[in-house]
């Protein structure tokens, strides 16, 4: 490989960048035997899993324990504030981040426990049960099926449904993402899955010997090294392993890089395919030296490429299938052209964060509150036709009336949000039909399975943005839910 004008060619490197993206499954088979390990789709990065977490407060209640347990079965990454961390690790997944917290206590609400919060939901309630004495098994209190006389136990409503709800709402609004936008790589946050989903492609695969890699450091990925033109090479990468199921951004208009560069012009790609050396789609941008800019990289304007040079009759990024993401140092632009601020050496860019951006207004909040919080001292009510909950309003403590100033506080906050109103939950098993209602008139029950259920699903549904309801359950099984026709029945606040 070597003359008197040649560079020598790294094989051992050639052949460990393969190895490191399976592009030759034997090589990975290999090294799994030499090294004793199994060979495992764990190792497989996955792009529907959401890079922020959602809080839940209230995660060891009857609603909140189901809802996260239905967050972790599709993928999300949950974070629970509880207060009691003995009693949580015991009701929860260990898949679940424990963090102790009290939202009753604004200054309990840590930059380190809101950190990287996606979307947030509220189940806390204030803790209702059958006053001592009032029968011998102590049975849970079922509105509108068995009535044991109740009374508040522990915090006042006062505490938990209003200032509490208006705690957490005023501190983790520092902290959420602007609506429309979704994190993909948050750099900030280093961790060994992050550090293992990226890794260098230098032109030493096509027989150069330029080098890079990237460093998390200084709470940042820094894509390095020293590109050559030696041997015919002149470019240095760094890329991810691909991603299966793949990132689904349809619906946002592009990638947005929080970065600090050297001055430099550099590419961005992304594939669609899981071909090692197939079609990818670049984009090309300047850098400031030592300054920090966002960058923002229209799908629209993004190029089809092979291997630089052009794909002219390649069909539009498919944005619901993006596999891999690869950041790239190149002397040439393409087809032949030279970049225009290249030069040999040494390069450095730092990305603080990558997220998509223009994607529709999802809620960023989930408030559970309750049917009947607008009816304590309605004119026309008749309280022998109310649930016990409106007709004690007074007796516990306000709780209806509190709830109502914990919605006003999130509403008036600026935040994308939902807010769910259940009628009587029970215990029973979920799975019947929803029915929305708005204006506070409805009553009914409903299971807390399907409560929860709801809430999750709200993440997802551009029509719960920014609206207000009521829920029971009907009287038929729900086989299979239209999620979106069910929310655009919904008129916003």
């Amino acid at each position: 490989m070597t003359n008197n004008n040649r560079s020598r060619w790294d094989l051992g490197r050639f052949i460990q960048t393969l190895t490191y993206f399976e592009v030759i499954p034997f090589l990975n088979w290999v090294q799994d035997l030499i090294q004793g390990r199994p060979n495992s789709s764990k190792n497989i990065p996955d792009g529907a899993k959401q890079v922020g977490v959602i809080l839940v407060a209230g995660a060891t209640g009857g609603v909140g324990k189901r809802v996260v347990k239905q967050l972790l079965e599709k993928g999300y990454k949950v974070r629970a504030l509880v207060r009691d961390i003995d009693k949580a690790r015991s009701m929860l997944s260990d898949e679940v981040e424990l963090v102790v917290a009290d939202i009753t206590k604004s200054e309990t609400l840590t930059p380190l426990i809101l950190a990287n919060t996606q979307a947030v939901i509220c189940c806390t309630a204030v803790r209702v049960q059958p006053v001592e004495g009032d029968n011998p098994e102590r049975a849970k209190y079922y509105q509108g099926i068995k009535f044991y006389q109740p009374e508040i136990v522990g915090d006042i409503p006062e505490n938990v449904e209003y200032q509490g709800v208006k705690n957490l709402v005023e501190s983790t609004k520092k902290y959420l993402h602007k609506a429309g936008e979704k994190l993909l790589f948050d750099f900030t946050k280093p961790s060994t899955e992050l550090k293992n989903t990226w890794g260098a492609v230098d032109d030493v695969v096509m027989g150069g010997v330029s080098q890079s890699n990237i460093q998390l450091v200084e709470e940042t990925a820094l894509f390095a090294g020293n590109v050559s033109t030696e041997n015919s090479g002149g470019f240095a990468s760094v890329r991810t392993k691909n991603f299966a199921p793949p990132f689904n951004l349809s619906g946002y208009e592009g990638v947005e890089l929080l970065l600090r560069g050297d001055g430099k012009r550099y590419k961005f790609l992304l594939r669609t395919e899981t071909q090692w050396d197939g079609v990818a789609y670049s984009y090309s941008f300047n850098t400031e030296a030592n300054t920090w800019m966002n960058v923002r990289i229209p799908f629209a304007e993004m190029i089809a490429v092979f291997r630089a040079k052009t794909l002219k009759d390649s069909p539009p990024i498919d944005a619901s299938k993006i596999c891999s993401f690869q950041l790239m140092l190149s002397k040439f632009e393409y087809d032949g052209e030279l970049n225009p601020k290249f030069s040999p050496g040494g390069f450095a860019l730092q990305v603080e964060s990558m997220k998509a951006y223009g994607g529709a207004n999802l809620p960023q909040f989930v408030l559970v509150s309750s049917a009947g919080v607008t009816r304590p001292g309605r004119p026309g009510i008749n309280l022998d036709e109310e649930p016990p909950a409106v007709k004690l309003n007074d007796q516990l403590g306000g709780i209806l009336t509190w709830k109502l100033k914990g919605e006003d506080s999130l509403r008036e906050s600026g935040i994308s949000y939902t807010i769910i109103r259940p009628c009587a939950l029970t215990e029973e098993v979920g799975g019947k039909e929803f029915i929305f209602e708005q204006g506070d008139n409805i009553r009914g029950k409903i299971s807390r399975e399907d409560v929860a259920k709801l809430c999750v699903e709200a993440l997802q549904q551009t029509k719960a943005s920014n609206v207000t309801f009521e829920v029971k359950e009907g009287e038929k099984t729900a086989s299979s839910i239209d999620w979106e026709k069910l929310f655009s029945q919904l008129q916003s606040n």
